[in-house]
């Protein structure tokens, strides 16, 4: 096993380390406090193809590696959760069904306008009562001539509020008060009749990174933009879930490591008793479980993202990446407060924010109980 990165990934991470120190940084307190999303950030990102890492090169892409792409999404999270939050979702969740699912038609008109327009793609899954049991799908869809009718609700929708497009998943239906249909996949664009944003939520964490509910109400979406074929969209679901917790695992990664390096270097600086706190073996021993730890996650992220380049099954491996990446994170950046003291607990030093910003790690593309269920699942089929 090679744990070295080639010369095309040290480059990829000295550059997008940069870019994260010189231009995200700056702002991540700023966009955290005032919930906007970064647009000056994301136009910047997007004129270095950071937005579409993983598009392919014919569509206007950087085809990036799977390693590649998980550091650059936890070199950003190091700094800014959300900014590395708004790169994960539209390459995973958008890009990603897209790419594996598409025409070659939906290639051009919804990978392209990524690289030259700036558009933002979203994922439609989640609904009032289907969450963790995602099967439950109650929005529908109704065919009538050469299109199909959305009627529904998506809650928790990733950048729903900005997004030019989303892969909203329905079960077709011959009339709306069937119970029962094909969960199917439909691309639906911004400026659709019928199709609104409802309510942008109030969030603990990643707040620059907006959440919103989508509303369908006689939404008209053509047959061309359904995504792979009628009653494929739950398998599609949960193959994007599969490849996108592995960059969760990455988010959850940067977090835990911009924390730590918080803590670290404030352990040196900060005085009492006569000397800095970090020759306190206390400290000490924190700060090694601490590093341990990410050093432990980040094995297992790699060794997922390894496993999607050679094409291996994704499913527990990707569990087991986000599983403990994720747990780790919210272990660290409390680690990290409690070492900052009552300066942790303020919003002058950034250790708040990472530890608000981890959380949502334990809980979106599949809880922590769903990961061990995935898990579980694995262990025993056999």
């Amino acid at each position: 096993m090679d744990f070295n990165l080639t010369p095309a990934q040290k480059m990829i991470q000295k550059v997008v380390r940069d870019f994260a120190q010189k231009e995200v940084e700056p702002l991540a307190s700023i966009i955290d406090e005032e919930e906007r999303f970064p647009w000056e950030t994301v136009k910047k990102m997007s004129s270095m193809n950071l937005l579409g890492l993983t598009i392919p090169k014919e569509y206007g892409g950087a085809s990036a590696d799977p390693i590649s792409y998980i550091i650059a999404v936890e070199e950003l999270s190091k700094v800014c959760a959300s900014t590395g939050g708004i790169i994960a979702a539209l390459n995973s969740l958008f890009i990603y069904p897209l790419t594996a699912y598409g025409t070659e038609e939906q290639k051009h008109r919804f990978l392209t306008p990524i690289i030259k327009e700036t558009k933002i793609g979203a994922f439609g899954l989640t609904e009032p009562e289907a969450g963790s049991d995602a099967i439950k799908q109650e929005t529908t869809a109704i065919p009538d001539g050469d299109d199909y009718i959305l009627n529904g609700t998506k809650i928790f929708i990733s950048g729903g509020d900005i997004a030019d497009f989303v892969i909203v998943f329905a079960k077709v239906v011959k009339n709306r008060s069937r119970r029962r249909g094909r969960i199917t996949a439909f691309i639906v664009e911004r400026g659709m009749p019928g199709f609104s944003t409802g309510t942008k939520e109030k969030k603990l964490g990643i707040r620059a990174s907006g959440t919103a509910e989508l509303v369908f109400e006689d939404c008209r979406v053509p047959k061309e933009n359904i995504l792979g074929d009628i009653g494929d969209g739950f398998n599609i679901a949960m193959d994007t879930l599969d490849n996108g917790r592995i960059s969760i695992g990455a988010q959850a990664l940067g977090i835990a490591q911009g924390a730590f390096e918080a803590a670290r270097d404030y352990s040196k600086e900060r005085k009492q008793f006569g000397q800095s706190i970090s020759k306190f073996q206390a400290i000490q021993w924190m700060l090694a479980d601490m590093s341990t730890q990410i050093e432990a996650a980040r094995l297992l992220v790699y060794k997922a993202a390894s496993y999607k380049s050679e094409g291996k099954p994704l499913g527990m491996v990707s569990a087991q990446a986000k599983l403990y990446a994720s747990e780790l994170a919210m272990a660290v950046t409390t680690k990290a407060i409690q070492i900052h003291g009552g300066y942790g607990y303020m919003k002058d030093y950034p250790v708040e924010r990472y530890f608000r910003d981890a959380k949502i790690t334990e809980i979106y593309e599949g809880t922590s109980e769903i990961q061990r269920l995935v898990i579980a699942n694995n262990l025993l089929k056999n």
